[in-house]
């Protein structure tokens, strides 16, 4: 399983928890990105307004495996 990985952060968001932002942010991540295979949540937060949380937000590192540059015929 050797190769080459690069990680980009993301944020995500949810209104409903922070699972559901952590969901949110990979989602979004393989709608432009391929070959995803790791995730690191590395910070959490909310929102509180009116004494209740409103928005849930996860920071999180992405790593996907580079191509191996060859080319198939």
């Amino acid at each position: 399983m050797g190769g080459a990985y690069k990680a980009i952060e993301m944020v995500g968001t949810s209104e409903q928890s922070f699972d559901d932002a952590t969901r949110s942010a990979v989602k979004r991540a393989g709608e432009t990105m391929r070959n995803l295979e790791w995730l690191e949540v590395c910070e959490q937060r909310a929102y509180i307004a009116g004494g209740e949380i409103r928005e849930f937000q996860v920071k999180v590192k992405v790593w996907f495996k580079l191509d191996d540059g060859s080319k198939e015929s």
